[in-house]
């Protein structure tokens, strides 16, 4: 079977969160592909010394790349810690990427809580598990 593929993002003021729970987490998050976007994912590799790919910055495109993933039923999660009490410039591009979550029916976290129990999930470690695909 195949490794999940989840993406890591997170906003300014969220980044270090992101990094805490990924620490806390390493030892689940090293079994599978992680992408991130661009600061994001840097971040996580020089602090919590993980292999990811990383896509361009955010408002350069990365929440798009992502959002590509998504589409192409190329990604299992999304942890995406956003700052709702600081709109970023590429808000837009956020909203779009939670959209397309819901549109093809990807499991996202958006808080620390939320990722939690994403990640205490036995779906979460089942391999053979994929979410139902909506038909259109």
């Amino acid at each position: 079977m195949q490794k999940k593929t989840i993406a890591l993002v997170a906003h300014d003021h969220k980044k270090p969160d992101l990094i805490a729970w990924a620490q806390k987490n390493k030892h689940y998050l090293a079994k599978v592909n992680l992408v991130a976007t661009g600061t994001t994912g840097g971040l996580l590799a020089e602090n919590v010394g993980l292999k990811i790919k990383r896509f361009k910055s955010g408002p350069l495109g990365g929440d798009q790349q992502i959002g590509a993933l998504i589409a192409e039923q190329a990604l299992d999660v999304l942890i995406f810690f956003w700052d709702p009490m600081n709109p970023a410039p590429h808000d837009p591009d956020v909203k779009a990427l939670l959209r397309l979550c819901s549109v093809w029916n990807v499991p996202v976290a958006c808080n620390l809580a939320t990722a939690d129990m994403l990640i205490s999930s036995p779906l979460f470690h089942d391999e053979n598990f994929k979410p139902e695909l909506p038909v259109y």
